[in-house]
């Protein structure tokens, strides 16, 4: 009976949506049209810094992720692509992820963005990748500030063992912080496939506590630097700028943590919540998705803005840590039909919402090394693209 429960508490997941009214030609939001959002983490790929720090042999985290070993019986690992292991920044492997992307009804990529020591990080996924795709105008795109700290033994525990100090502090200072925001408005904004809700691009922020820190940890002087950046994207011809406040994975909030949240969001003007991962994992992928929408409904009630919820596909990080084991992964009832069930509600969400876009998030696209991903592997093939493709094109899911 439990299970039952859970099952019929899978209702709702992460809708968020976009209106590209705007400058360079962008498309209108029509108002029955959802936009399927896939997380990009891009890092597989030959990067100077990467190489210098991390991953030495030059294919990025691919060196990690090809050292996966079984924790449990019947563990899939290593993680194997079905075509191989490609360069995220090669634009002919984009073009093809966006033609197979479109086709199963995903029709937007988030690229987590990073700025460590003082430039950009991993960023030729996108510059290189994305951009330089030929067929790119099929997609949208917007960034998620990844501005998160990384100790040395994160992404590479094989090379840095149990060293578990701060390798880079996502904190940045004023200079820093204006020259992101010149960055990103010159060098992605103004592109004509930019996502835009009524016409404002969308910029998410991974770690708002980490962005409080670079401000002195105040709300006030926070909401400062935000409003610096709403000004300069003003001066760049937009209506104005969408700021979200990215959640991670997530959990549910005590009565007190809820309230701070709301005072935060306010204070600081958010736009919109998202997240990353759905929040609430665990072993059970039916649990997990029920965790995630009770979070997704509380948050949705404290707050007055659009709350944009997140499917995720599974959770297995135990490639970046080796004391990792079977309850640290989602393993029962994790499937493409389960995905689909979920994904189902997060449309039904959507339709639920009218006032907001209708945007829906998934974790990943290419997730490997968290075991969240809608690339076609070797074990489930294209089932995972095929479930979004059930949802959003076939529409079997629908109720009559």
């Amino acid at each position: 009976m439990n299970r039952i429960k859970n099952l019929a508490l899978i209702t709702g997941v992460l809708l968020v949506a976009f209106s590209c009214a705007g400058t360079g030609g962008a498309k209108k939001q029509k108002p029955d049209e959802y936009y399927v959002a896939a997380y990009i983490w891009p890092s597989c790929h030959d990067d100077s810094l990467g190489r210098a720090k991390l991953w030495a042999d030059g294919t990025g985290e691919w060196e990690v992720i090809k050292k996966g070993n079984p924790r449990y019986d019947g563990h899939y690992q290593p993680r194997q692509p079905l075509w191989g292991y490609e360069m995220d920044n090669d634009p002919e492997v984009v073009e093809r992820w966006i033609d197979v992307a479109v086709d199963h009804g995903v029709n937007v990529f988030v690229y987590d963005w990073y700025w460590y020591e003082e430039g950009p990080y991993l960023e030729s996924a996108l510059n290189d990748g994305f951009l330089k795709a030929r067929n790119n105008g099929k997609m949208q795109f917007y960034i998620m500030w990844a501005n998160h700290d990384v100790k040395h033994n994160y992404w590479n525990y094989h090379r840095y063992g149990d060293n578990d100090s701060i390798l880079w502090d996502a904190k940045v200072d004023w200079k820093n912080y204006k020259i992101i925001v010149d960055r990103v408005i010159n060098q992605y904004f103004k592109q004509p496939n930019y996502f835009k809700i009524d016409g404002r691009p969308l910029f998410s922020i991974f770690s708002v506590e980490k962005l409080m820190q670079s401000f002195g940890g105040s709300a006030e002087e926070t909401r400062k630097a935000l409003d610096y950046f709403r000004e300069e994207v003003e001066k760049a011809g937009f209506p104005g700028l969408h700021i979200q406040w990215n959640q991670g994975g997530g959990s549910y909030m005590s009565e007190e943590r809820a309230r701070k949240f709301r005072e935060d969001v306010d204070a600081m003007g958010f736009n919109s919540v998202a997240m990353y991962n759905m929040g609430g994992m665990n072993e059970d992928y039916l649990l997990y998705g029920a965790n995630s929408i009770k979070i997704r409904e509380q948050m949705d009630e404290i707050l007055d803005i659009p709350v944009f919820p997140c499917v995720s596909i599974g959770w297995d990080d135990t490639p970046r840590f080796p004391a990792k084991g079977m309850k640290d992964v989602v393993h029962y009832h994790n499937t493409p039909t389960s995905f689909a069930a979920l994904l189902s509600k997060a449309k039904e969400y959507a339709d639920q919402h009218p006032d907001q876009p209708k945007l829906i998030t998934i974790n990943a696209w290419n997730e490997w090394v968290e075991g969240s991903y809608l690339l076609p592997d070797m074990l489930n093939g294209f089932g995972y693209l095929e479930a979004v493709k059930e949802v959003f094109i076939e529409k079997k899911y629908d109720r009559y």
